[in-house]
């Protein structure tokens, strides 16, 4: 293992590490829950990290769900939230199409992704078409819906993300508007991978990745790691990004994310990465590892 790398065995190591942090991001699958299944120790360890004044902040890369939706994943498995701790890529893609870019309140969003995609830009008062609209989820496009696509000056940006229902035709129709060059294309992340039930499937880069491919445009990307999600992120919760502690299991978005944002970093191995993958010279390198996170509280229990 690399030495720059401090792996975190031992009771004396786990005060040592919580005594530099204030605040603590937390990346979701593969840190608290993998799929569907819960982490060991994980609501102890965020609990006890609450009794110790810790103020924890909840930051994933899917967009599929509505900060309100991850609420009800997070009651499911016992972790008490507020929606107000989650900053998910769909809703770090409202905040910067309405506050940093002043989104014009005429123009409209197409999306290619979920309903959480939908319901944090109308939030923030954003129209939106595209999403889960079912004319556009055809498995099979005929000639005439081929033909039917036309440039709508009414859009003014693209959004890209995960999307469960994709389709050519909805592939069709973003790049019809990307072709022209004032239509902005941005994407709430450009992951490669999407981890779920323990296996690896296609992420939000897979679809991103055609209509880069497709149109010779680059998106804005404000997933982890983009420095524009980071900046969303320092903005609304304020905090010392040498007090804040950014907790993941991926090196190349969580890790990555953490470094670039000047924040401590902890990779837990409970997810994508892997502790052999440390080994010789890893692109980007965590502070911190440790096996789970639970092993936080159950070292001191």
């Amino acid at each position: 293992m690399t030495q720059t790398v401090a792996k975190i065995t031992t009771p004396a190591q786990v005060e040592e590490f919580l005594a530099q942090y204030d605040d603590f991001l937390f990346d979701c699958d593969g840190v608290l829950w993998s799929g569907n299944h819960l982490l060991p120790s994980v609501v102890e360890t965020l609990e006890f990290l609450r009794s110790r004044g810790k103020r924890l902040i909840f930051v994933t890369n899917n967009s599929t769900k509505s900060r309100k939706a991850y609420t009800s994943k997070f009651a499911k498995f016992g972790i008490t939230v507020s929606k107000d701790e989650i900053f998910g890529s769909a809703y770090s893609s409202a905040i910067y199409l309405s506050q940093v870019l002043k989104f014009p309140k005429d123009k409209k969003v197409l999306i290619v992704g979920e309903a959480g995609m939908e319901e944090e830009l109308a939030e923030v008062g954003i129209q939106t078409v595209g999403g889960t609209d079912p004319s556009l989820r055809k498995v099979e496009a005929s000639d005439e819906d081929l033909a039917n696509l036309a440039y709508d000056p009414t859009i003014g940006a693209v959004l890209c993300g995960l999307d469960f229902h994709i389709t050519y035709l909805k592939m069709a129709n973003a790049l019809v508007q990307i072709q022209n060059p004032s239509t902005l294309f941005l994407a709430t992340n450009i992951d490669s991978t999407f981890p779920t039930h323990g296996k690896l499937l296609p992420g939000a880069g897979t679809i991103v990745g055609t209509l880069v491919t497709s149109s010779g445009r680059t998106p804005v990307s404000l997933g982890k790691p983009s420095g524009a999600m980071m900046d969303s992120i320092k903005a609304k919760f304020k905090f010392d990004a040498e007090r804040a502690c950014m907790v993941g299991d991926r090196l190349n978005t969580d890790i990555a994310f953490g470094r670039a944002g000047g924040l401590g970093t902890l990779l837990v191995l409970t997810g994508v990465t892997k502790e052999s993958e440390l080994e010789g010279e890893p692109p980007v390198v965590p502070a911190y590892v440790i096996d789970k996170l639970g092993s936080l509280y159950e070292y001191l229990h």
